[in-house]
């Protein structure tokens, strides 16, 4: 395949700063509508992601396909993914059947391709690390050994190929968060593919050509899987347990209940400094304020406040004392559908 994005004209990044689930669809879908962008990429990961968008107040959810197919732009799956072919076809019928055009969706001839064997392998033994058991590591693995089967070798998406070009305004989809990067997270328990910004380079965009980079993240923090950061006995904290209940926390790919703890400031502002966030995104006040208690970790003490105001005030103050040079603005939403002042 020739990448062509000789006459792209910016790119703007949507990517998720702590450990995924942190409302990147809502933030993609609302750009795709409003923002004027001619694609939507997705630069990494497979059916393990899941965006939940709303349309008109309904709800839908993709594990694989870009949000721009929810507003008519042009989705593009990328080479750095991989692409499970049942998984794949059962979501262009959901969003058929739900009115939507899938002539707009390309895959990468050069993504590859999971097969049954990675799935079977991701059971035996990948699964003790908590992953979605969707075959995403093996065949991750396959494509680094050398071994894989890509996207070009299967009649089956003979329709979807795309061509590799690109032009005008391009907005880049990322999955999952900082944290589950495997060269930033918690490693071993992490994904296969690289969560962060940069991962927009396989797209075959330069990155003197990135505007914006929108962080998502949550007033508070979750994760599906094992992580030693999150130990199971989170899940049987009564308020913890209340906040995941209130907050709908269950996972869009597994429905399993992610373990929901406090905001961790230090991490929140590492991940936007590594990654050059210029406008960071905290979904979920609306929370918070049902639960009525306000809490956050900060220099590895956690910190009580006694309403949102007090707790969202004292985030920028903090800010404002750390070195994130490319953070213009931080925004706070109560909002599951769309996010107020967000272009």
């Amino acid at each position: 395949m020739n990448i062509n994005t000789r006459e792209v004209e910016f790119a703007d990044v949507c990517f998720g700063c702590c450990w995924g689930d942190e409302g990147k669809g809502k933030i993609v879908a609302q750009l795709a509508k409003e923002g004027g962008y001619d694609y939507v990429c997705r630069w990494a990961g497979g059916n393990n992601a899941g965006h939940t968008v709303y349309v008109d107040s309904k709800k839908y959810a993709t594990h694989l396909i870009p949000s721009g197919v929810f507003y008519g732009v042009k989705s593009i799956i990328g080479p750095g993914c991989v692409v499970n072919i049942k998984a794949f076809f059962k979501e262009i019928n959901y969003l058929k059947e739900n009115g939507f055009d899938t002539t707009l969706i390309k895959i990468s001839p050069c993504a590859h391709v999971i097969q049954d064997y990675h799935l079977e392998d991701d059971m035996k033994y990948y699964g003790g690390q908590g992953t979605t058991r969707r075959g995403i590591a093996p065949c991750y693995r396959d494509k680094f050994g050398r071994t894989g089967k890509r996207v070009q070798d299967f009649v089956e998406f003979n329709d979807f190929l795309w061509d590799g070009y690109l032009s005008g305004k391009v907005l880049c989809e990322g999955a999952q968060g900082t944290w589950l990067d495997p060269d930033f997270g918690n490693y071993p328990y992490v994904t296969s593919s690289t969560t962060l910004p940069y991962g927009i380079g396989s797209l075959g965009i330069p990155p003197q050509l990135v505007r914006n980079i929108y962080g998502a993240a949550k007033i508070y923090d979750t994760r599906v899987g094992t992580d030693p950061y999150f130990p199971e006995n989170l899940l049987d904290d009564p308020t913890l347990h209340k906040l995941a209940i209130l907050g709908g926390e269950y996972g869009v790919s597994t429905g399993r209940m992610r373990k929901t703890n406090w905001l961790n400031l230090d991490k929140l502002i590492q991940s936007v400094v590594i990654t050059g966030t210029t406008i960071l995104v905290i979904s979920k006040t609306d929370i918070l304020e049902d639960l009525n208690i306000f809490k956050l970790y900060h220099n590895m003490t956690l910190v009580e406040f006694e309403s949102l105001e007090h707790m969202c005030n004292y985030i920028l103050d903090t800010f404002k004392t750390n070195k994130c040079r490319f953070l213009e603005r931080i925004i706070f939403s109560n909002n599951p559908e769309k996010v107020d002042n967000l272009i």
